[in-house]
């Protein structure tokens, strides 16, 4: 099967509003490959569509889409069904989404723990593992989960690696790239491929700012303004976990990473939580009302300084530990006790829409938005 190269890392229209996207200094190749994309995303986002219908999203003209719509069947993207008129008016064609027309590999990495995910090009999952690493062989150990998941599913049409992890190398890339049979893979940070989860598949909305804090060994924030992750200089924006926070000005990390909650509730509790399992213990609960003591200082900031319209916490804990996270915050907010001012100016503070923060399912978006999707450019 032959797929449809990747094109520049440009500012995409964030936008599929009738008005055209601006494609001045693109060669012809490089509009004609938006335009694909263009198309392509308009109907995994709003489809099954007609072209009358697309040609509103995409503001392009019928014969292009009807061109577009024709190499997107040979590709076997989108599929089309005849869609009945109303009050037995006119048929028309409406071209829908094929979702296992493409497949992809997302790997997200800590220090000694990984996940890997199979997606299709809806962005559901098809398979997860989770890989315990050995920092002192990592390429190896990746390599071998997805040659594993790769024959597994050797039938499907696998198009792509993204690797989500924030100490990765161009090195580690290359030799990946020599030992696989998949092409070299697409590398970001946690934050961003969690962001870029939200983004393409998740349930908040396109619209303003969004703030993404990840709890996991250490605690870091990620930012999407207008649709583009925001990485800032030398991709240092986000790191929150070296902040001084709290009454006792304390760093966050030491506070509110996993090696505070490992130590305050014990290794074999520790392993239950990470394993999914919902349980209540003084413990616990007492590790949440300081970690939300201190998560309050850096929220604060966020809400100062960018005011997103959401800010999400994700994390390889169970989703009852982050709700009662998040409601812990809300009565620290409103503690005059330690801060003098209220804030109820903060912006609404909600759970990740994916279990891990979706770092695993953003990597394994990566491959896509390469070479399929409108990109968001790098910010």
């Amino acid at each position: 099967m032959r797929y449809l190269r990747s094109g520049p890392r440009r500012l995409h229209t964030q936008e599929m509003g009738a008005q055209r996207a601006k494609t001045v200094g693109l060669r012809s190749g490089e509009i004609a490959d938006r335009n694909i994309r263009v198309i392509l995303e308009a109907i995994r986002r709003h489809g099954p569509l007609t072209r009358m219908e697309l040609g509103r999203h995409c503001g392009l003209t019928g014969p292009g889409i009807t061109n577009i719509l024709r190499r997107l069947a040979d590709e076997k993207l989108v599929t089309s069904n005849r869609r009945n008129g109303v009050g037995g008016g006119a048929t028309a064609t409406e071209f829908a989404l094929r979702p296992e027309g493409a497949f992809s590999i997302g790997v997200k990495l800590r220090q000694r723990r990984g996940e890997a995910v199979l997606i299709d090009l809806s962005g559901q999952v098809h398979d997860r593992v989770y890989i315990e690493l050995d920092p002192a062989d990592k390429v190896g150990v990746v390599h071998a989960a997805v040659r594993d998941m790769v024959d597994h599913h050797a039938a499907l049409p696998i198009i792509g690696l993204g690797i989500a992890a924030n100490d990765w190398t161009e090195d580690q890339s290359e030799q990946i790239a020599a030992m696989s049979t998949i092409a070299r893979p697409y590398v970001e940070n946690e934050c961003t491929a969690s962001l870029l989860a939200e983004r393409t598949i998740g349930s908040s909305g396109r619209e303003g700012g969004l703030a993404m804090i990840i709890i996991d060994d250490d605690v870091q924030a990620g930012f999407l303004i207008r649709g583009i992750p925001y990485s800032g200089v030398h991709g240092r924006a986000g790191s929150i976990g070296e902040m001084l926070t709290g009454p006792d000005n304390v760093q966050l990390n030491t506070v509110v990473g996993f090696e505070s909650l490992r130590s305050r509730i014990g290794d074999r509790a520790f392993t239950r939580l990470l394993q999914g399992e919902e349980f209540s213990s003084p413990l616990l609960s007492q590790w949440i009302r300081e970690a939300a003591g201190h998560l309050l200082d850096p929220i604060i900031a966020m809400a100062g300084f960018l005011a997103p319209s959401v800010v999400m916490i994700g994390s390889d804990l169970p989703q009852g530990v982050i709700e009662a996270l998040i409601h812990q915050l809300s009565i620290e907010r409103r503690d005059t006790s330690t801060r003098p001012l209220l804030t109820p100016w903060i912006s609404p503070i909600k759970p990740a829409s994916f279990s891990g923060g979706g770092v695993a399912l953003g990597a394994a978006l990566l491959p896509f938005l390469n070479t399929l999707l409108p990109p968001p450019a790098s910010a």
